[in-house]
């Protein structure tokens, strides 16, 4: 398959319609504040936030649509990019904190910590960050996969037991001794790179950095599961004890990918963090992850632009929803994910744009 055929039309048009939005809000943000078109720019956040989270389901999608791992805990993997990059922004803070203190977060102060833990080494630095954000999301995920896959966990097993290792994260996070702030988790962030995080170009630069990263992501995926490996894993999905039988190494196959898709998650969780300027435990919650599952489940698994345009809808909806009758939201979200599973098995992506993808 050449480099010009492994996109799709749906595929064009919605990488099309991420560039056009992009740019649109960029413009009508840079609109002086009286003007008709200006875009506020809580709206910039807003849209911002949006796209992580479209990245978020991205990567759910990868393992879950065309691997067959119904992952209920990847929110897991998107709160430890989060924190990765929440300790970069606490390291930026300085002597502008609470106490002044150019070395201690201000929690670290308060609990009477006399030095920094040798886990926040090297976060002062952005170049460690990101090699970080990388990492961490990365190397638990390999981790979790090498012992799960390799027992051969399959199944609603497996989906149980990476929805128990996002839970016990939570409640490693939320005690104060483990070094990450508690309850109260990071925030009060001031800058990233210099630039301050309250400056209208700084919440364009961020919104920009979330679509470029979507579009890479979504531009890398797209590649995976088109090439040989991608259809490995659609066989591994359909039916994993045949493709066993052919040679093909199963268990490194779900480790590659799992990993792989953990990082986007980290990615999605760093890209996030400095957007809405906290990061705390409840990040963690194994509802959150589940409800990454129902963003897919509604677009459309195995599609990939589905997972898209569900996390973007859903999460608009919710926005709407929760201003105008808060109490009705997860009313609303049971209720659209009630209809969309037993009218519209295929999601919204299988009624707008009908595919011969192969799907369960």
């Amino acid at each position: 398959m050449t480099a010009r055929s492994f996109l799709n039309t749906q595929d064009k048009f919605v990488l099309a319609a991420l560039v056009l939005i992009a740019v649109a809000v960029v413009v009508f943000n840079s609109l002086p504040e009286g003007h008709v078109l200006h875009l506020p720019t809580y709206s910039v956040t807003l849209f911002g936030k949006y796209l992580t989270f479209a990245l978020l389901a991205l990567s759910v999608d990868l393992v879950w649509g065309y691997l067959g791992i119904l992952s209920l805990g990847h929110g897991a993997f998107f709160a430890l990019g989060g924190y990765v990059m929440g300790m970069h922004l606490t390291r930026e803070i300085g002597d502008r904190g609470v106490y002044a203190n150019p070395v201690l977060p201000d929690f670290m102060v308060f609990l009477n910590w006399n030095e920094l833990p040798w886990f926040w080494l090297g976060f002062d630095q952005f170049w460690f960050t990101v090699l970080m954000v990388v990492l961490v999301p990365g190397l638990a995920a390999f981790i979790f996969g090498w012992f799960a896959f390799r027992s051969r966990v399959t199944g609603v097993y497996l989906s149980i037991i990476t929805q128990a290792f996002t839970y016990a994260l939570m409640l490693a996070f939320f005690r104060n001794e483990m070094g990450f702030g508690g309850n109260n988790g990071l925030t009060d962030f001031k800058d990233v790179l210099g630039f301050s995080l309250r400056s209208d170009a700084t919440r364009r630069g961020l919104f920009v950095a979330s679509a470029v990263a979507l579009f890479i992501a979504y531009v890398i995926c797209r590649r995976i599961v088109t090439s040989r490996l991608g259809l490995v894993s659609i066989a591994i999905r359909d039916q994993e004890d045949r493709v066993r039988f052919l040679g093909h190494h199963v268990d490194y196959i779900k480790i590659s990918l799992f990993a792989f898709s953990a990082v986007l998650a980290g990615i999605a969780g760093a890209l996030y963090v400095p957007q809405v300027g906290i990061i705390n435990p409840g990040e963690f919650s194994p509802l959150n992850s589940i409800e990454i599952v129902v963003w897919v489940a509604i677009g459309g698994r195995a599609t990939l632009y589905g997972a898209v345009l569900g996390a973007i809808g859903v999460n608009y909806a919710k926005t709407w929803l929760t201003g105008a009758a808060p109490e009705l939201w997860l009313f609303a979200l049971g209720g659209i994910f009630l209809l969309v599973t037993l009218f519209f098995p295929k999601g919204v992506a299988g009624v707008s744009w009908p595919s011969k993808r192969t799907t369960r």
